[in-house]
């Protein structure tokens, strides 16, 4: 029986099979395909700035999902259900075989470069950036509403904060999207729909690129240098580092092209209250 590779954690290999096959959806196959040579590829010349994530793609360390829907509540459950799965697995990602049983258990080994990446089913009719935007942040929301755990004492929930960060699970992440609006900034670039990469904070740490160590502010360099050539523009002005004054964490999620189709504020309502829902992801209460 062929494994569905719409919805559940698949490992790199898995999910080139599944295209190479033909078993895979012909969009998740044209994702693929364009996350795949856009981080591994050149443009002007240049290699696709961030060099972390582009040898990730190499090595065939990141972790995927297929979510069939940006708006289905059923859709959006099972990506958090898949969300808690990964947190659970991508410490020991590099040891465990994820298509098995044992996905691991948080708390493992010293954190590889398995990001979650994660391909949206494109709608049948174009959107406009604000679409996109608003379409990432329900996304957001819906996950924080429904989340298992509490929000983390250590993060602030105001998003004008410095430090604060989107946390699911327990666990603080960088998500960073890729979108089909982008006209120049092509780092960012998705021809086919959303793409929604999460990074765990403690991924980054265990890279030791964070803003406050030396090889942080150095790679930070590196890829300021490389956005500029490989995009052809300036990089962003919302570009910057978690916990620095001026800096916030959420406008870079999803980087704007047009700042009148982009929110001013942070789209998102953060409570520590919990549960905040009768209906928990990855429980078996009654939904709402």
């Amino acid at each position: 029986m062929t494994e569905p590779i719409v919805g559940g954690l698949h490992d790199q290999d898995t999910l080139e099979s599944r295209v190479e096959d033909g078993t895979a959806p012909e969009w998740v196959q044209a994702h693929w395909e364009t996350f795949s040579a856009g981080l591994t590829g050149e443009r002007n010349g240049t290699p696709f700035p961030c060099f972390f994530g582009a040898e990730s793609v190499r090595n065939g360390d990141p972790l995927y999902t297929a979510v069939p829907s940006m708006t289905d509540r059923d859709a959006l459950f099972a990506l958090g259900e898949t969300l808690l799965s990964y947190l659970d697995s991508y410490q020991v990602h590099s040891d465990r075989e994820v298509g098995g049983a044992d996905l691991g258990k948080r708390g493992g080994n010293t954190a590889t470069r398995a990001s979650l990446v994660v391909f949206f089913k494109p709608p049948e009719e174009s959107l406009t950036e604000a679409q996109y935007h608003e379409h990432l942040w329900n996304i957001l929301q819906v996950l924080h509403v429904h989340d298992p755990e509490p929000w983390p004492e250590s993060i602030p929930t105001d998003p004008d904060d410095p430090y604060w960060e989107f946390c699911f699970g327990g666990e603080p992440m960088f998500p960073t999207c890729r979108a089909p609006f982008y006209d120049d900034r092509m780092s960012r670039y998705c021809p086919i729909g959303l793409e929604i990469t999460f990074q765990p904070r403690a991924l980054f740490e265990g890279l030791d690129v964070t803003a406050d160590t030396a090889k942080g502010k150095q790679a930070r360099d590196i890829i300021q240098d490389r956005l500029e050539s490989y995009d052809g523009v300036c990089p962003h002005a919302d570009l910057g580092d978690w916990g620095v004054d001026g800096d916030r964490e959420w406008s870079q999620y999803m980087l704007s092209a047009d700042e009148t189709q982009a929110p001013d504020e942070c789209p998102i309502t953060v409570t520590r209250e919990h549960p905040r829902s009768s209906y928990r992801i990855g429980e078996t209460a009654g939904a709402d």
